[in-house]
């Protein structure tokens, strides 16, 4: 029977694959998430998140095994804004995106015993003029410490948020018409869905 696999940590994304009707196991991957020298958003999640799925899958060793990972980032002139480091950097980010609309971006991998197949979700996301004082606010709550852009739109951060363009799943980091799409393949269809 074939075993679903989740390569990542993140709470967002297991809910939101769980909210899909998937059953599967977690996995984190460890792999090293720094850009390389002049590399575009789009290739650098697209090549994080076929490094997790390979990862996890070579360490389980199972050729049942579907292995899927993912990576978010945020981008806005071509700069691209992971995780913050402190809140120094996290405050530096949101004035970045203060008052302009940014791109998220996640890269999609899915892994089995005889291929890997990756793809790459884009949303524009649209932020309000934030004041020096919201900034501060948001930053003292600790909320966008573990998020690419300093940002959740699931959380406080929704209030700035008025209009987005595209998926908006893929900025709570899975965009989960895509994954189900790439994962069909792999399993029958259920009653809810793709399920196995």
């Amino acid at each position: 029977m074939r075993r679903l696999v989740l390569a990542s940590a993140s709470p967002r994304r297991s809910e939101l694959l769980k909210q899909a009707g998937f059953r599967f196991e977690i996995v984190p991957a460890h792999i090293n998430e720094d850009t390389r020298p002049d590399e575009d958003p789009i290739a650098y999640v697209v090549r994080l998140a076929r490094e997790k799925a390979q990862a996890v899958y070579a360490q389980l060793d199972d050729p049942e095994t579907v292995v899927i990972g993912a990576d978010t980032t945020v981008t806005l002139d071509g700069h691209i804004l992971a995780k913050p480091e402190d809140n120094v950097d996290a405050i530096r980010m949101l004035r970045m995106l203060s008052g302009r609309t940014h791109r998220v971006i996640t890269g999609v991998a899915v892994v089995t015993a005889t291929r890997f197949e990756v793809a790459a979700e884009v949303t524009g996301v649209q932020f309000v003029t934030l004041r020096e004082e919201e900034i501060a606010g948001y930053v003292a709550t600790g909320e966008p410490m573990d998020k690419a852009g300093a940002y959740g739109i699931q959380g406080y951060a929704a209030r700035w948020i008025p209009r987005i363009e595209g998926c908006y799943f893929n900025v709570v980091g899975l965009p989960v018409a895509l994954v189900t799409s790439m994962l069909e393949p792999h399993f029958l269809k259920g009653p809810l869905g793709h399920r196995i």
